[in-house]
């Protein structure tokens, strides 16, 4: 199947290409940004040898999704998506904090308290709780946006104002629309049968000062998701939740001796591993969005992407 590793446009009045590790973004006139989605995995900090058939696709589709169903509460960068991996708005700075919320004790922060933390860049955990538990009210955790690949680092609201990444009066509007998306992304998850259990959001600045919301939301790959249906009953009996998110690929590999540490190797990964990790993307498209997914035609892929995004740059 064809998949998009890397992709190599030249657009009119293109300026910079900014490749992470699953999107490629695209500056148009210092105006504009073409953001492609690539079929790239990404685990650990780690891109993996292989891509996933219709990752990018589904990423984005959840992605522009999720901004549409929350931009009367929210305002974010994008101003169209004219192919299905690719999503176009408007140049934005980027905030270099990453605004992660928590309404539930998972993964990192499960993990600090498994080791006996009770605090979580900068704020009080309860003690008594188990892994899994809901917290009394959602907590903001940041993180610093890490550069090249680098790991992500917690960091405080003091110590983000402290060290003037962020502005205060910037950074109480980053919080109140943190809180305001989890809770619409609560709200869209809780009528899919779904708990959305925590997710990280970005924010920029588009070039006359307005504060908006970039990059994706509450795609498998930003946020978990447990089951709604048997999480009390699950806890009561201290069993792992059903998860609906990356979780799958990331205890995979640590089944298969890979956390991202240095002198680990990736396992392999079959033709017959791919095309699971592809299946299970596409039910996380369909449980997330209530949606049935329906492939794009992948036998050109990059000449699709290319007349789609020319044909809207050309109408701008």
């Amino acid at each position: 199947m064809n998949t998009i590793n890397k992709t190599n446009f030249n657009f009119p009045n293109q300026k910079s290409v900014y490749r992470g590790k699953v999107r490629e973004v695209y500056n148009i006139n210092n105006e504009f940004l073409v953001m492609i989605a690539t079929d790239r995995l990404s685990a650990f900090d780690v891109i993996m040898p292989r891509q996933i058939p219709y990752k990018g696709q589904i990423l984005n589709q959840i992605a522009t999704k999720m901004m549409n169903d929350t931009k009367d509460i929210v305002p974010n960068w994008i101003m169209a998506t004219p192919d299905p991996n690719v999503a176009v708005g408007h140049l934005c700075t980027p905030f270099k904090v990453e605004m992660v919320i928590r309404g539930y004790l998972s993964g990192h922060a499960g993990r600090e308290y498994k080791d006996g933390k009770r605090t979580l860049c900068g704020v009080p955990l309860p003690d008594g709780m188990k892994e899994n538990d809901k917290f009394p009210e959602p907590i903001i955790t940041p993180s610093t946006k890490a550069d090249n690949g680098a790991h992500d680092e917690d960091i405080s609201r003091e110590d983000i104002l402290k060290k003037g990444i962020v502005s205060e009066d910037d950074y109480l509007i980053l919080e109140k629309y943190t809180r305001a998306l989890f809770q619409r992304g609560t709200e869209i998850a809780a009528k899919r049968g779904l708990i959305l259990v925590d997710t990280k959001y970005e924010f920029g600045k588009t070039n006359d000062g307005k504060i908006v919301l970039i990059d994706e939301i509450h795609t498998p790959d930003s946020s978990r998701y447990f089951y709604a249906d048997g999480y009390e009953e699950r806890q009561a009996r201290g069993e792992a939740q059903k998860q609906l998110s990356k979780e799958f690929v990331r205890q995979w590999l640590i089944a298969n001796g890979f956390q991202g540490k240095e002198g680990q190797q990736i396992p392999k990964m079959t033709d017959e591993k791919i095309l699971e990790i592809s299946d299970r993307y596409i039910e996380l498209y369909e449980n997330i969005t209530g949606e049935k997914f329906i492939k794009s035609d992948t036998s050109n892929i990059l000449e699709r992407i290319e007349k789609n995004v020319l044909n809207f740059l050309s109408n701008l």
